[in-house]
């Protein structure tokens, strides 16, 4: 490719509304163009990036055994009814209606018309296993698209789905698919970890999300360095702090804390550590009518967090809200901020966490505005609770598998697989005959990455002052040759036009930029769009029968003898 053939459109500044890194710096490579609230234009450049991640995606997915087809963007809402998604899904569906008035949605995923394949196509399980796949434009109608492509509302993504006889042959499935994704993130060059997860609205048994580490990332994952437990923070399990309940020491006390209603100021006026205190957090499930609502009391040490996705979780909670303030003075006689379990006006069901389970003279809210239980203890003053995992994990914790304690860093979420088995085949009637011919359940597995998201991601894990730091597996082009006076210097023109035309014919991704512009200005352009290589020809280096290369993280060039440009380029790609 002749730079001059191209179309590049570099900024020296980002636009005002670009708010990360991978945003500014896509813009400012001229890799996308803002259309519309999260729509963007795929530029020239940014083009060939995602062109080199689908390739790399269907080459494994290809080699995998799954079969590539293209489900349609637009798609019947009688579909989605089946399902029970197109009222479940909320405003994040974009609906629409044709001429005839009829609904359509605007895919965000495509579990509903795979299946509608599999239930029409599958028939015996003479036709089992099989995986479709299909790399297809989605679109969630976010209620606030920002950072680029990493939050947008139109987007490419790759989804796969699995169909077996049974649930061995799903984990058969599964297991191949997380074997691809670790081959596929593997080629891309980034550094990345997969966690076990929840499935969420999707639905199903286990997942995997697959995360490209960077500090700039929304999710934190949680891993024991010393063994190979990781999820995210969702679903990382947190033991209890104490392995056992020591013995009460202390007798139940009213004491005042005036204005004191948080944990901490009520820690530093009793001059006691936070992590005597336990925080109540009041939850409220709404039944058939309003004499039947249900109010929940959950306990957690005063310094751990709640985790909202666990205490759904739990039996009874799966739709709970937070309860209001007029709830809790009627459950609780008193506003929000002396709260405990401990003498509600009216029963209340209590949610221990497993360390408050394990605390023994314990602090909690007296249900009295300005004082608080000091003392309290399971059993003596209180019944034993109903227990649960309801906190978010912090670093040092006990690792679940035993081998070793928690840590966190924060990754970019581009990737997740899950066991759907049969949430899907069920409620949409996809059955095969078994050997008996009696009908039986498709078990379905689902298998999605963010393609124009990897770019993000991407970019996110790998940039410095001057711009992108491309993975050359990922980068526009591998190679960029940089003459020093192109059209002024036909020694210049002569030998540069030689190595481009050797680079192309051994089949290197090089440009040649004979757009005859200033070295600063030519070098600053490439290296924020973040080619990996790049070779300098000019005619003081040709009098000493050598040209520079200089890679992109490198801070200093390198001579190398013209001879050896071809064979030394070729070194630096393998």
């Amino acid at each position: 490719m002749r730079a001059s053939r191209f179309f590049i459109s570099t900024l020296k500044e980002a636009p005002s509304d670009a708010e990360i890194v991978s945003h500014k710096l896509m813009m400012r490579a001229g890799m996308i163009k803002r259309l519309g609230s999260g729509i963007y234009t795929y530029m020239p450049m940014g083009l060939r990036v995602i062109r080199k991640v689908e390739a790399i995606v269907r080459e494994e997915m290809n080699r995998s055994g799954a079969i590539e087809l293209l489900m349609p963007v637009v798609q019947p809402a009688e579909l989605w009814q089946e399902t029970g998604r197109w009222d479940k899904m909320g405003p994040e569906l974009m609906r629409v209606k044709d001429r005839h008035g009829r609904d359509f949605a605007i895919q965000p995923t495509s579990e509903e018309v795979v299946t509608d394949v599999a239930r029409t196509e599958l028939r015996s399980y003479k036709q089992l296993p099989v995986n479709f796949y299909h790399i297809q434009t989605k679109f969630r109608d976010e209620r606030r698209p920002r950072f680029g492509l990493m939050r947008g509302r139109e987007f490419t993504m790759k989804d796969a789905y699995s169909f077996d006889r049974d649930v061995d042959g799903l984990k058969k499935s599964y297991q191949i698919m997380y074997d691809a994704y670790v081959r596929i993130f593997n080629r891309f060059g980034l550094q990345f970890r997969a966690v076990a997860a929840d499935n969420g609205a999707i639905g199903g048994s286990g997942s995997h999300e697959f995360h490209v580490i960077a500090a700039t990332g929304e999710d934190a994952l949680v891993y024991c360095p010393s063994s190979d437990y990781a999820a995210n923070m969702e679903a990382a399990e947190a033991l209890a702090v104490n392995a056992t309940r020591p013995a009460p020491t202390a007798a139940l006390t009213k004491t005042a804390t005036p204005g004191k209603a948080k944990c901490e100021a009520v820690a530093e006026l009793l001059k006691l550590p936070l992590e005597q205190t336990i925080k109540s957090i009041v939850l409220t499930v709404e039944k058939e009518t309003p004499a039947e609502k249900e109010v929940w009391l959950l306990l957690l040490r005063g310094d751990h967090e709640l985790n909202e996705v666990k205490a759904s979780k739990v039996a009874g909670l799966g739709n709970y809200r937070f309860a209001n303030e007029a709830e809790i003075v009627e459950w609780f006689g008193t506003p929000p901020g002396y709260l405990g379990p401990i003498g509600t006006k009216k029963p209340v069901k209590v949610v221990a966490d497993r360390t408050v389970a394990n605390m023994s003279d314990f602090i909690c809210g007296a249900n009295e505005a300005d004082f608080h239980f000091t003392g309290a203890n399971w059993g003596r003053d209180l019944p034993e609770p109903q227990v649960a995992d309801l906190r978010n994990v912090v670093e040092g914790d006990a690792s679940p598998d035993g081998k070793g304690v928690l840590a966190i860093q924060r990754g970019i979420e581009v990737g997740h697989v899950f066991q759907l088995g049969t949430a899907y085949s069920e409620s949409m009637k996809a059955t095969y005959l078994d050997e008996a011919g009696k009908p039986q359940p498709l078990q379905m597995g689902c298998y999605g990455i963010g393609i124009t998201r990897i770019l993000g991601a991407a970019i996110e894990q790998n940039f410095d002052e001057k711009g992108i730091v491309w993975p050359a597996a990922l980068a526009p082009f591998e190679v960029v040759l940089c003459p020093m006076g192109y059209d002024r210097s036909e020694a210049v023109k002569a030998e540069i036009d030689k190595l481009y035309e050797a680079l192309q014919a051994a089949g290197v991704d090089v440009v040649l930029d004979d757009r005859g512009g200033r070295p600063g200005a030519m070098f600053a352009d490439w290296e924020l769009i973040g080619v990996p290589h790049r070779i300098v020809v000019g005619d003081r280096g040709l009098k000493d029968g050598q040209i520079e290369y200089q890679g992109r993280g490198d801070t200093a060039a390198t001579a190398v003898p013209l001879a050896d440009a071809l064979a030394f380029i070729q070194g630096k790609l393998a």
